[in-house]
């Protein structure tokens, strides 16, 4: 079976790049042939470009409408318009733009996302480990860190809610939640196409149409209503494989989505969505920080994305979902939401932690997961001093793989298994007016989860996988259940029409489970279950409006207290009985507690409207209080992951109308993080976690928008080259292995956009 999947994702991933663009393309053009009679509708940008006010952007980070000022939450939120400016491209460029959050490519993969936010997540992709920050696709959550990287094109808005989410959100929200909204189903003809071009031999391909379909509701508008978007986005590697000249770190990405409405009448509607996306991108590559004892001449290369690697340059992955959505406005007051969703995604990749044509560590990993989900919600909102949300959400998830492990060409483990995982919670969250200034909100959230875990890890005497050593490391079936109330309650008190100013307290966990890359037979406890972690909230804030809405200012305080804190490290052991750590393997542990803190300082200042000047600020004081290792607390020689000090973002921009009617716009960003470490490791066994100090990055674009439907844009990101690592593998004591992944050099593009 591994042969024949291997062999067909090589001869697709040849499927020529040209090919897949020339697609895309074709499809482009399909979707642009109507614009000729609809260029009359190309949307006017008069009062964008006459703006001198910032106004209020709606978001759902409760689950019903609001602005963004009014809701006594931390969050951060990005129109279509903001994206474009601040050329965000996937989810890992929002990294600078939000206070608190770090967000990149899981080590060897292009899609794989690591993600925190105040200083809580999981950088561990393995099935039967859950994220700590939730991403969600229109109100479906991705309970998988493959593919989760999201691309940006056709979207709606962006949220990113910082801190626990647990009572409207549930599990794996811990850190937060980051909600990926497109864009919904218009009631006239319309869409976009556009076309990047840049360096690296970027070429990106961006399309959608949407419009009516037929019928008509008793409002006039169509029964039924459609969108279509396509994006192909292909580049060539940041970096070479020096033994077999293939590229790495280069993107290649096909990904489609749709949906059709039926709005049945002006109280109910059916939505269905489906997406799709296939990453074919080669492997990543990765720098050596010093040379592998186990490699005697093979020094580290001069550039920071060159390998030189004898494995296949294999790096695939596939999701699709689909998703049901029933709206019905049972009356005035009482607004009812179900959604129905499924999502599977599978992935081939070849990792090799040495980069070198030895065969140091070798690995070759299959991930393969689906998702069934189910929502119900009620609204309530008869215009009185009471309003709320409730809910009842069920999560039935199959999530498993193999991994096969070739250390030197003489150990040969196979590790593989499945987790089933069984959800069901009920939440409530009600706001209520005390005054007319004064409100109170409280929530809670009951979660019932259970999950099994089988697990079979073997060894081989041989490369191929086909004589069993007779070792077998794990081999378990085992199951285990969680129990989680997370409430929430907030006071947020109006002090005038644009000054509001809240208090919040809040819980979030993140489920356990057991460790698939258990090692029983040398390490016992690897095979016992780990708990769940938790998080206990407490948060200070206020929004802020002055000079007639031309300044935002939010502020936020927290303080959080975080237990059964849950982490994957590499662990050497003996493998042989010679008293020698001669191998390895994937620990999850629940190391302790910590206290995390922070401030964060977001604004938006809109002097006249020309410029437009915005940005944040962010401090971040983690700390273990506790770190359990060998029976021996060593919080104090440990350090959070992920979690940078001070950091912060700064863009200037500058706006203006011309002589013909289009307007022009120039727009210069800085970003700033201070040292970060980026690995998790037992510092007092001698391994080193891979480190960053601080580093600055360098931003501008310049947009020209004519009158009618043209946009032409040029980006640049990173403009100062600068090197900065963004994580790696500290495997030295076993495998001499000590190597840095780096985020992506100078990047300059040039974009066309028509819009009908």
């Amino acid at each position: 079976m591994r042969i024949d999947r291997h062999s067909r994702h090589s001869s697709h991933r040849h499927f020529s790049r040209g090919r897949r663009a020339a697609l895309a393309s074709a499809v482009a053009l399909a979707l642009l042939a109507p614009a000729a009679w609809a260029q009359d509708a190309a949307p006017a940008a008069a009062e964008a470009r006459d703006a001198t006010t910032l106004g209020g952007l709606t978001v759902t980070a409760r689950k019903r409408e609001e602005t963004l000022q009014e809701v006594p939450v931390a969050i951060t939120a990005f129109t279509p318009e903001a994206l474009d400016r601040l050329n965000i491209e996937d989810l890992s460029d929002l990294d600078a733009q939000v206070p608190n959050l770090t967000i990149y490519a899981a080590r060897g993969s292009s899609s794989t996302i690591t993600a925190y936010i105040r200083g809580v997540g999981q950088s561990d992709p393995l099935w039967g480990v859950d994220p700590g920050v939730g991403i969600y696709m229109d109100d479906v959550y991705i309970a998988r860190p493959q593919g989760a990287l999201l691309d940006v094109f056709d979207v709606e808005r962006i949220e990113v809610l910082r801190g626990p989410q647990g009572t409207l959100y549930g599990k794996n929200t811990i850190g937060g939640a980051i909600k990926y909204i497109s864009r919904g189903l218009p009631t006239q003809f319309g869409g976009f196409a556009s076309v990047t071009a840049g360096n690296y031999g970027q070429l990106d391909v961006k399309a959608a149409v949407a419009g009516p379909i037929g019928g008509a509701t008793q409002g006039g508008d169509a029964t039924l209503r459609g969108r279509l978007s396509v994006a192909s986005l292909n580049r060539d590697g940041f970096g070479k494989n020096r033994f077999t000249g293939q590229d790495v770190s280069d993107k290649e990405v096909l990904a489609l989505r749709g949906s059709l409405g039926a709005y049945v009448s002006d109280s109910l509607d059916i939505q269905f969505a489906f997406d799709w996306m296939d990453d074919q991108s080669g492997v990543r590559g990765a720098r050596m920080l010093a040379p592998n004892r186990f490699a005697p001449g093979l020094l580290p290369l001069d550039d920071r994305y060159d390998i030189r690697s004898g494995m296949p340059n294999v790096n695939d992955t596939t999701i699709k979902g689909a998703s049901a959505v029933v709206n019905w406005r049972a009356n005035e007051d009482w607004t009812f939401k179900y959604v129905l969703a499924k999502r599977e995604s599978d992935t081939e990749t070849n990792i090799d932690f040495d980069t070198l044509p030895n065969k140091i560590a070798d690995v070759k990993a299959f991930y393969s997961d689906q998702q069934v989900s189910h929502e119900l919600q009620a609204n309530f909102d008869a215009g009185g001093r009471a309003r709320g949300v409730m809910g009842l959400y069920a999560f039935d998830g199959e999530a498993g793989g193999q991994v096969l492990n070739n250390f030197f060409n003489l150990s040969f483990g196979d590790t593989q298994g499945t987790v089933y995982t069984e959800s069901l919670a009920f939440y409530a969250d009600w706001t209520f007016d005390l005054t007319d200034k004064l409100k109170l909100d409280v929530g809670a959230r009951y979660t019932d989860e259970d999950k099994r875990a089988k697990v079979f890890n073997q060894g081989y005497r041989d490369a191929n996988f086909t004589i069993p050593s007779g070792v077998i490391a794990a081999n378990f079936d085992r199951k285990i259940n969680f129990k989680n109330t997370s409430p929430k309650v907030s006071l947020d008190y109006q002090i005038t029409p644009d000054v509001m100013v809240y208090g919040l307290a809040t819980r979030g966990f993140k489920s356990g489970g057991y460790n698939i890359r258990a090692q029983a037979a040398a390490v016992p406890r690897s095979a016992e279950p780990f708990d769940d972690e938790v998080v206990d909230s407490y948060e200070l804030g206020s929004k802020m409006a002055f000079f007639d809405q031309r300044l935002f200012l939010n502020l936020s305080y927290f303080h959080n207290k975080y237990k059964d804190i849950q982490l994957s490290v590499f662990t050497a052991y003996d493998s042989n009985g010679d008293g020698t750590n001669d191998a390895f393997f994937g620990d999850f542990t629940n190391a302790g507690k910590g206290t995390v803190q922070g401030l964060e300082v977001e604004y938006q200042w809109l002097p006249n409207q020309n410029w437009l000047i915005s940005g944040n600020l962010a401090w971040l004081d983690a700390k273990y209080d506790e770190f359990m290792y060998a029976g021996v607390n060593i919080a104090k020689e440990q350090e959070f992951t992920n979690a940078p000090e001070f950091s912060g973002a700064l863009n200037v921009e500058y706006r203006t109308d011309l002589s013909d009617g289009s307007n022009l716009s120039a727009r210069v960003g800085y970003s700033y993080q201070s040292e970060v470490v980026a690995t998790t490791e037992i510092v007092r066994t001698g391994a080193l976690p891979i480190t960053q100090d601080g580093y600055g990055l360098v931003n501008a674009g310049v947009t020209w928008k004519s009158r009618g439907p043209w946009t032409v844009s040029l980006q640049g990101s990173n403009l100062a080259d600068k090197e900065y690592r963004t994580t790696g593998y500290s495997l030295n004591s076993a495998l001499g292995v000590y190597t840095g992944f780096y985020g992506p050099p100078r990047q300059y593009s040039l974009s066309v956009k028509y819009d009908f």
